[in-house]
């Protein structure tokens, strides 16, 4: 008996619990709106039945996220992109966690993704998915790095990008964004009017949602860097793991993937989350902080332009998953982010944007909280390439030495 085209059984509102086919909605509840975050459920009995465990790990398996394909939303038969992503490497960093006072600090490097940032994992899928459906048109509202890494797999795959992205993005993901050939609309506002924006046009055109908060196959992909961190750290799992948050799509994913391979007895158990704001954008730390069920949008105001989101649109998922964790919530300063680039590069190696290098500022507030303790083992996912944004770099560090072409010059230079 040949396998289904897909294994998964069907969608679950966030909010009502009400389920639907697969087929039947492609974005969000039709009973709740646009709040009605769907989440995708798969069929695990037929996957054990298909033989997913028997093959997993599997040394001659694909080093991507297609390895996966099994607990993904694609159907057989559906072209995949030639863009390799997925797999990226975990280091460890021993300098650091000494300095952290911590047994061990991972990390994860998301910015070896192709375009730069862990959101190739969820582009990945929804451009593989709007082709699969016969969609040519695809369009999502982005800080940057979902917009960058979006406009990268739609030229991959031949399909046409619409971004629309805030006043504040950086350069260098605007570069990377015309350099791909996407319609780059920057919207004179901030994240929440480019998103609203974006959702008008979507209606008023009928393209394809590529919108994490919108359409729920996104987060699938997302997941795959919790079944990676699972799969690479099976002997030891990490006690915590640290991701910065915007929207919540990133660290609800993550937590979908771990709890995945947990349920399947693949890994041993579960880390807790850590979820890391900054403190001018932090309506998820708060709503956490207060008990609440859902999150109240508020003013968001940061250096950091990935999580620089102040109306988070999968908050609630967020939240059940760093509870569900038995993890917490911290918020960091600007200042203490930008200290945390140098710091991670030349602990580790990795250079980080603001956003990614925040888990990091994230990692020592809850040291100093007392919410991770010095016997326990960190992974820290750093979910974007400090090329994306090298202005906010530049504002981490002193500047250069500027010099005559002297060799006098350069021993002052030199002189502490």
């Amino acid at each position: 008996m040949s396998p289904p085209a897909t294994f998964v059984s069907g969608l679950r509102c966030v909010l009502c619990d009400r389920s639907y086919a697969y087929g039947e909605q492609e974005t969000t509840c039709p009973s709740c709106g646009v709040d009605g975050i769907l989440d995708v459920e798969y069929d695990e009995e037929a996957i054990r039945r298909a033989g997913f465990l028997r093959a997993y790990p599997s040394s001659d398996a694909a080093r991507s996220i297609w390895r996966y394909r099994a607990l993904l939303p694609i159907e057989s038969g559906w072209s995949l992109p030639r863009l390799q992503v997925g797999w990226t490497p975990v280091y460890e960093a021993p300098s650091l966690a000494r300095e952290l006072g911590i047994e061990k600090l991972l990390i994860k490097d998301e910015g070896r993704e192709p375009t730069g940032s862990f959101k190739d994992r969820s582009s990945a899928v929804g451009a593989t998915r709007a082709l699969g459906l016969g969609r040519k048109q695809v369009a999502c509202a982005s800080t940057g790095n979902a917009a960058t890494s979006l406009a990268g797999f739609c030229a991959d795959l031949g399909i046409e990008a619409f971004i629309f992205v805030p006043a504040f993005a950086p350069e260098a993901k605007l570069a990377q964004l015309l350099v791909y050939g996407a319609t780059v609309l920057q919207v004179e506002g901030d994240y929440a009017a480019a998103f609203e924006l974006c959702q008008q046009a979507i209606e008023a055109f009928g393209w394809y949602n590529r919108n994490c908060a919108i359409n729920p196959y996104l987060v699938e992909g997302k997941k795959t860097c919790g079944l990676e961190i699972g799969e690479q750290l099976a002997a030891r799992p990490p006690d915590v793991v640290a991701v910065s948050v915007g929207d919540g799509c990133t660290i609800a994913g993550i937590w979908k993937g771990l709890t995945e391979l947990h349920r399947f007895g693949l890994i041993p158990r579960l880390p807790r989350l850590l979820g890391v704001q900054a403190e001018g954008a932090q309506p998820i730390a708060r709503a956490f902080a207060a008990g609440e069920p859902t999150v109240t949008p508020s003013q968001a105001d940061t250096l950091a332009d990935s999580i620089n989101v102040g109306a988070p649109r999968n908050g609630v998922k967020a939240l059940r998953a760093v509870r569900a964790s038995g993890g917490q919530f911290v918020t960091v300063s600007d200042q203490a982010i930008l200290e945390a680039i140098p710091r991670l590069a030349r602990g580790s190696g990795v250079f980080a944007e603001p956003t990614a290098a925040a888990s990091l500022a994230g990692i020592q507030a809850a040291r100093e909280r007392g919410l991770i303790g010095a016997g326990e083992s960190v992974l820290q996912v750093v979910t974007g390439n400090g090329l994306k944004d090298v202005r906010g770099a530049l504002r981490s560090v002193s500047g250069p030495h500027r010099i005559p072409p002297t060799l006098e010059a350069v021993r002052q230079a030199l002189q502490p």
